[in-house]
């Protein structure tokens, strides 16, 4: 077990401090499902560069969003202790003060929100209010959800609903959202990519839980592996893996038009990996690498599955 003494040292200058605790390396990810959504939109000749680049920025302003409320409410709630076997964050290392996050928090929140209505201003314009209501609402919610997973009163994060968070915001909301202010449409097989980016981004969650059991339990925060043990969370991985892949595999069979949509059959490979090394190590550090091999293995998997549709 690695005790806090090895953990990694806090960024020298408040700079560094600060893009540490963006967490860049989770970026690619919060990505995947807007890229998704953009490719099927395309396939369709209905791609609006515009939209595509104001969700992306609106993701990225929301992921960050997260990662700064998931540093601050750990620290709050006990996570991140010298039980924790991850990188050491920034407000457990003390080169962010707690106040600092939270203005931090709001300062990305208040960018979030105002990304967000310029993406509906550009998809929506002033037509449908209604479609803009609601689509205000779900940009409210996605604020709520990134700020209240380990920060608040009552962090949903503690109580195990992490992962229906990530599969809902990070892949039916990401692809069916970016692929309906594109198109005002929504067809019925759009939900099997979006189910797919919901699988493989809650996977990357998962490793992180996997890695975190001990501290997690110790701080009484109830994740999906600390409620079935480092055994069946492995299963369960599994499973995420192989539901993911099984909806894209449906939704090119629903849609064929050529053979370069199954091009994302070249991923497997690099899933079946990542599933393999998570079932065959068992230390919480060498975990850890398989976090950013997921979440990379996740925007190839993007990558291919889209260019397979516009091809």
């Amino acid at each position: 077990m690695v005790s806090s003494s090895s953990s990694p040292t806090a960024p020298t200058s408040p700079a560094k401090a600060w893009v540490s605790a963006f967490r860049p390396r989770t970026l690619p990810l919060a990505l995947a499902s807007i890229m998704a959504g953009g490719f099927l939109a395309a396939s369709q000749g209905q791609f609006r560069a515009a939209v595509v680049g104001l969700a992306a920025l609106t993701t990225i302003l929301l992921q960050i969003l997260s990662n700064l409320a998931n540093d601050y409410g750990d620290s709050q709630n006990g996570a991140d202790s010298v039980h924790r076997e991850g990188p050491q964050r920034a407000v457990q290392s003390g080169a962010i003060t707690p106040q600092q996050m939270k203005k931090g928090m709001l300062v990305f929140g208040v960018l979030s929100l105002l990304s967000g209505l310029l993406l509906l201003w550009v998809a929506l314009g002033t037509a449908g209010a209604w479609i803009f209501l609601s689509f205000f609402v779900l940009g409210l919610s996605a604020i709520w959800a990134a700020v209240n997973y380990t920060a608040g009163s009552k962090p949903y994060g503690y109580a195990g609903l992490g992962d229906a968070s990530v599969f809902i915001f990070f892949g039916m909301v990401g692809v069916c959202g970016t692929y309906f202010l594109q198109t005002r449409t929504l067809p019925l097989p759009i939900l099997l990519p979006a189910a797919a980016l919901g699988c493989f981004a809650t996977a990357v969650l998962n490793v992180n839980n996997i890695r975190d059991i001990r501290s997690d339990k110790l701080a009484g925060k109830i994740t999906i592996p600390v409620r079935l043990g480092p055994v069946h969370a492995r299963r369960y991985h599994w499973l995420l893996l192989l539901v993911g892949f099984a909806c894209a595999i449906v939704y090119v069979t629903l849609t064929y038009r050529s053979p370069w949509q199954w091009l994302f059959v070249l991923s497997a490979p690099l899933l079946f990996r990542n599933a393999l090394q998570v079932w065959q190590r068992q230390e919480s550090m060498q975990l850890d690498p398989l976090l950013k091999q997921m979440a990379l293995t996740t925007l190839v998997f993007t990558l291919l599955f889209g260019l397979g549709q516009v091809l």
